[in-house]
């Protein structure tokens, strides 16, 4: 039986024997009363490591944003967020549904930023038309792009200056920092703690490159950190022996952060391998996301072509605009067999 190459998402990879070890031999205890030793540890460790007073633990990134915004905000608030953050599109109004807090979307650049100009024009004044404007929210990466940490340094300093707290949507921070750094020539670690420093806090999301099965952290003050717990409660996200999601992630920060740079390399061998089929625009990755467009008489075959690469066993996302994401459960030969299989169905 041949394998499935899975290029849907960074989510879909499998806990590795070591992670899977780690997670057997966890100690465990009753986190709704704050004595599971693993969950403590890794809250922490992901504190410490991003240079924040605490952490807390929870299910998903998408509840830890939420936890986040609504930590920072009141009803009737607002935050400045890119039209298409996943904090804005992909989370169900969240926080407008759950918190009366409105989301004030902008258009985003080229590059994923947020121009410096909208973002100030778009904050309010004091008056009582206006929702108060109380927080901007960031994601790096934004669609697998890495922010400039020039920009992030401007944009958080425009906002701290205007009385806004900040917020980054950090689901993929790692695969940013392993970027980062490898323009800097240090190494992710310190990446992620220098992008992490210009929030208030920080949402990482340990079931996407880092390859843990469940979870994240939400970080930040001690005082901020005590109102996401009460929130994080109302949620449903209390959980009991959970210790042994907590210890994946652990293993996953202690030995799968330096392994990203492997996905952006099978990544950036994806996007080369793809060039040159006619009706296919390849964006090139900057981290491990690569998308594809579909031109001319090509776009009205994306459906066949995503029906016929299953045929194949080999899976990705999208329509007109496909992505393939790759992750620590596929290695250059899978790269290999979805460009030869695309290249295949266009017979190019």
């Amino acid at each position: 039986m041949v394998s499935t190459v899975d290029l849907r998402s960074d989510t879909v990879t499998q806990p590795t024997a070591a992670m899977r070890a780690a997670m057997a031999a966890a100690p465990l205890g009753d986190d709704v009363f704050g004595d599971d030793p693993s969950i403590n540890a890794l809250q922490d460790k992901v504190a410490a490591m991003l240079g924040f007073e605490a952490a807390l633990f929870m299910p998903t990134g998408t509840q830890s944003n939420l936890c986040g915004i609504l930590s920072h905000c009141q009803r009737g608030d607002e935050y400045i967020v890119g039209q298409l953050a996943h904090t804005y599109r992909w989370e169900g109004g969240g926080a407008a549904v759950l918190g009366s807090v409105q989301p004030q979307p902008l258009s985003h650049q080229p590059d994923g930023t947020l121009s410096l100009s909208d973002i100030e024009a778009a904050i309010k004044p004091d008056d009582a038309h206006f929702a108060r404007s109380r927080l901007l929210t960031l994601e790096n990466t934004w669609g697998g792009k890495l922010l400039p940490f020039a920009y992030v340094q401007a944009a958080t300093e425009l906002a701290k200056r205007k009385g806004l707290s900040r917020h980054l949507d950090g689901a993929r921070l790692f695969n940013a920092a392993t970027a980062q750094a490898a323009l800097t020539g240090t190494d992710p670690y310190q990446e992620a703690r220098a992008i992490a420093g210009c929030f208030d806090s920080v949402s990482v999301c340990f079931s996407k490159g880092l390859g843990a099965p469940v979870g994240s952290a939400l970080c930040g003050s001690k005082e901020f950190i005590g109102r996401a717990h009460r929130i994080r409660k109302m949620a449903g996200g209390g959980m009991r022996q959970a210790g042994v999601l907590a210890a994946a992630a652990t293993h996953a920060l202690d030995h799968h952060v330096l392994r990203l740079a492997q996905d952006h390399q099978l990544a950036k061998r994806l996007a080369d391998g793809l060039i040159g089929i006619e009706g296919l625009q390849v964006e090139a990755p900057q981290t491990n996301i690569v998308f594809v467009d579909l031109v001319g008489p090509a776009r009205e075959q994306s459906a066949a072509l995503l029906d016929y690469l299953k045929t194949q066993g080999v899976l990705a996302t999208g329509l007109y605009r496909l992505r393939f994401v790759t992750h620590l459960d596929v290695d250059a030969a899978g790269v290999d067999r979805a460009v030869a299989t695309v290249r295949q169905f266009f017979k190019a």
